[in-house]
């Protein structure tokens, strides 16, 4: 008999890991508020999450919102069902994690922080990396379904420690992505061919995974489908923010970036990739595209 697991919240990333679990052979019960969402092959549809957590003993939340999170939670305590692994992959402020452990467990479950290192594009070919929390007899007996959709899973410890580690990458992530922008335009102004800047940046010191991610978008100005939608990503910027706040850390670096992404937002880039803050720095450089190679 296949493994089993369930999956609530089938969007960008849970659609992603959902596709590749069934492909490994796993049967996946699936749930998400817009049915358009579980139209995927071989998953089976339930109508709620207490459904799905009533046909599998593991059970992974991918969800947009605090709001939903803590609606899936308090749904599978409610149900009076023997103990779940629930693995929570969203990122969210670190008193939310918590909220999201004490309602589980009080209702006798066993619950997972595990946010995820990578973007949508990279969930689709399984380059994924989880930080893993909690439990480390829980964590090891999902590494069979986190083998399906990830290349790594990282034990950091207590509950609690993964989302503070995702924060930390997720800090970097901000500013390496405005910093890829940052070159392409440079380079561009300068009158070099966008590919080219690309390709050479790529080739050298200078290069980054979110670069290497990103900057194809901002070569070709194709920002969708999003792997990370400008919308979603303010609201992890808020959450690194308040955590550096929080501890006392300065983050200037980080902090820079603020205001290019909320131009993006302002500008109509909502549902785009994050790449698109290469047009917001091409606006601010008065940077008009034309005979380059490519374009």
């Amino acid at each position: 008999m296949a493994n089993t697991i369930g999956i609530i919240g089938l969007g960008i990333m849970g659609g992603a890991m959902a596709r590749n679990l069934i492909g490994a052979g796993w049967q996946v019960f699936g749930h998400d508020t817009d049915s358009a969402r579980m139209a995927i092959p071989g998953l089976q549809a339930r109508a709620s999450a207490a459904a799905v957590a009533a046909e599998t003993s593991l059970v992974l939340t991918s969800l947009p919102s605090v709001k939903a999170v803590m609606a899936t939670a308090e749904a599978i305590a409610a149900t009076g069902l023997p103990t779940r692994t629930v693995i929570e992959a969203s990122t969210l402020a670190l008193e939310d994690k918590l909220r999201f452990h004490d309602i589980l467990t009080e209702a006798g479950h066993s619950p997972l922080d595990c946010p995820i290192s990578g973007t949508g594009g990279q969930a689709i070919t399984k380059d994924l990396v989880i930080y893993a929390s909690g439990d480390p007899a829980a964590i090891a007996s999902t590494r069979p379904a986190f083998a399906a959709f990830t290349r790594g899973v990282h034990d950091v410890g207590v509950y609690g420690n993964g989302t503070r580690m995702k924060l930390v990458a997720n800090l970097l992530v901000a500013i390496h992505n405005v910093a890829s922008a940052e070159a392409m335009v440079l380079g561009m102004k300068a009158g070099l061919d966008p590919k080219q800047v690309a390709d050479l940046v790529m080739a050298g010191v200078g290069t980054s995974r979110v670069f290497e991610l990103r900057a194809p978008m901002m070569v070709t100005q194709e920002y969708l489908p999003a792997t990370m939608k400008v919308d979603i990503w303010q609201k992890d910027m808020d959450i690194i923010g308040h955590f550096a706040t929080a501890l006392g850390v300065p983050t200037p670096t980080f902090s820079a970036t603020l205001p290019i992404y909320a131009a993006a937002q302002a500008q109509g880039h909502g549902s785009d990739d994050t790449a698109a803050v290469c047009a917001v720095l091409e606006n601010m450089a008065a940077l008009k595209r034309k005979g380059f190679v490519g374009q």
